[in-house]
């Protein structure tokens, strides 16, 4: 029960620092309430809890969950993001190549693991090479929970500029 929750705790910030809503966020929320409601007339409450219960089960303790926790969790004080090399990658897409996304957000994600062959000395630090290790530390490790997390502040174009 411990990491179920875990997606309602992965960002927390909009709780305490909200920000305006935009557009495309609206339309989200309006099509998934449809959708919502249109499973609930249709199928009823257990189809609607059912597919809830996957999404928080497949969010918390699964194998795949743990990029969740993999990606900006410090396990290391003062390293704030880690890739994953593992495996899973294949069926992923890339998505535990996270250093390189954050070096390079507008990379394809097909295109990541060739951002670590050609400059692998900027991403020889500290890594995962399974998201399942990542999920039984999280469990076992008293150091590391929920706001195991590097916060920064919010920065302007003014900021930048002084």
């Amino acid at each position: 029960m411990g990491i179920t929750p875990a997606p309602l705790l992965h960002n927390p910030t909009p709780l305490h620092e909200p920000k305006a809503v935009e557009n495309l966020e609206m339309v989200n929320f309006v099509w998934t309430v449809g959708w919502n409601y249109l499973i609930y007339n249709f199928m009823g409450g257990y189809a609607l809890a059912y597919l809830t219960g996957g999404t928080l089960l497949g969010m918390g303790l699964h194998p795949m969950a743990g990029h969740f926790i993999s990606e900006h969790y410090t396990f290391i004080k003062g390293q704030e993001t880690y890739s994953y090399y593992g495996p899973l990658n294949m069926i992923a897409w890339n998505v535990g190549y996270h250093n390189e996304h954050h070096d390079f957000p507008y990379v394809s994600w097909s295109r990541l693991p060739k951002v670590k062959e050609i400059a692998p000395e900027y991403y020889e630090m500290p890594c995962y090479d399974s998201w399942t290790g990542v999920i039984y530390k999280y469990i076992t490790d008293p150091e590391i929970g929920p706001y195991s997390r590097i916060k920064r502040g919010i920065t302007t174009g003014a900021d930048k500029m002084e």
